[in-house]
């Protein structure tokens, strides 16, 4: 009884991450990245069960390039979703976040982000967002100085 129990809680945390790294995929394929060649997708989960996704867009000017990451965050909180419950990352390579990219997690992590980094083998890196970054400046750092 107490196995079907942990399957059952296992089931759809394997149908997220499924489903994260199909829209992460997908978005990679929309990469505007004429100056890397790289082309990156992310998809995140929010706290609320919705999912939000988007490709690198560079910029001839590199200022102006933005990560995936930031993309599908910035769609997430325009659409009014506040916490991130969960952030996939694909390249052909299985690249981290940048740090520009972390910190914009940070502000709207949930306490247990989970962060998976995929490649195009499917091998995956699952690690939370506190073991990736244990120092961020959050927005708790911020109103603790007030």
């Amino acid at each position: 009884m107490q196995s079907k129990r942990l399957a059952v809680r296992i089931k759809p945390v394997m149908d997220q991450n499924s489903k994260l790294r199909e829209l992460a995929i997908k978005a990679s394929q929309n990469s505007h990245s004429p100056y890397s060649k790289a082309k990156v997708g992310s998809a995140i989960l929010t706290s609320s069960g919705s999912y939000f996704y988007g490709c690198n867009v560079e910029n001839s000017s590199f200022g102006g390039t933005v990560c995936a990451e930031r993309v599908a965050i910035w769609k997430a909180i325009s659409e009014g979703e506040q916490r991130i419950k969960k952030v996939y990352i694909y390249t052909k390579q299985g690249w981290p976040p940048c740090g520009f990219c972390r910190q914009v997690m940070s502000e709207f992590a949930d306490e247990n982000l989970e962060v998976i980094i995929g490649d195009e083998k499917g091998q995956e890196t699952t690690m939370k967002f506190k073991d990736l970054m244990p120092l961020a400046y959050t927005p708790d750092t911020y109103h603790s100085k007030e």
